[in-house]
């Protein structure tokens, strides 16, 4: 199976991109104190880097993050040793009982293996439905069509060591977000690059 956030691209993401996981931490956690929710376990697919997941652990929560990026992974467990972490895709990692489920950043758009199909996303809310707890929440997010109007979009960021250059195209009658990634690091003397192209289904 290909790898995406491979180790470069998931270093930019987390030190140039972290601005939706750090925002949306606060009214999640405020979403899980109106249903009486201040402990035990949290399950945070597509934890990523472990932005959100540090907020949580703060708030007093114990976390389990999945993700489907080993680099994202090898981030999250340095930033939160006390949680734990594992490395699967989200559509087939297992859910243990839990008082709450979060997945925010468009994580159950993405199609980054053959079974991210709405069918799959279809069961993966019944397993979550059957992990939590009486009284447990789901917190989600999803891209809906309309990201791009028409033709292509080009963009690009940069940082103190990193360029991204990112091109996004939709196609409007499969509802296909495709966003091609090219990532230059400084390494050294050089710049070390690096192509990755994700695809979203939105829903």
């Amino acid at each position: 199976m290909e790898e995406y956030y491979k180790e470069d691209l998931a270093f930019i993401h987390d030190v140039g991109f972290n601005d939706y996981a750090l925002k949306s931490a606060p009214g999640i956690l405020e979403i899980l104190a109106q249903h009486n929710i201040r402990e035990g376990l949290l399950v945070d697919l597509g934890c990523g880097s472990g932005l959100s997941t540090q907020e949580f652990t703060k708030a007093g929560y114990d976390v389990l993050g999945i993700d489907i990026s080993k680099s994202m992974i090898a981030l999250a467990r340095a930033r939160v040793p006390n949680a734990e972490f594992r490395i699967g895709s989200l559509f087939e990692a297992e859910i243990p009982p839990c008082n709450a489920v979060t997945s925010i950043g468009e994580c159950l758009n993405y199609q980054f293996d053959a079974k991210s199909d709405r069918q799959t996303l279809s069961h993966l809310f019944y397993r979550i439905y059957h992990a939590l707890n009486p009284g447990g929440v789901f917190i989600f997010d999803i891209a809906e069509p309309g990201q791009i109007t028409q033709g292509i979009t080009k963009g690009f960021s940069e940082g103190e060591d990193w360029i991204v250059l990112v091109e996004k195209q939709e196609n409007q009658q499969q509802n296909i977000l495709t966003r091609r990634i090219i990532t230059f690091r400084t390494v050294g003397e050089h710049y070390r690059r690096d192509d990755e192209i994700h695809y979203s289904n939105l829903k």
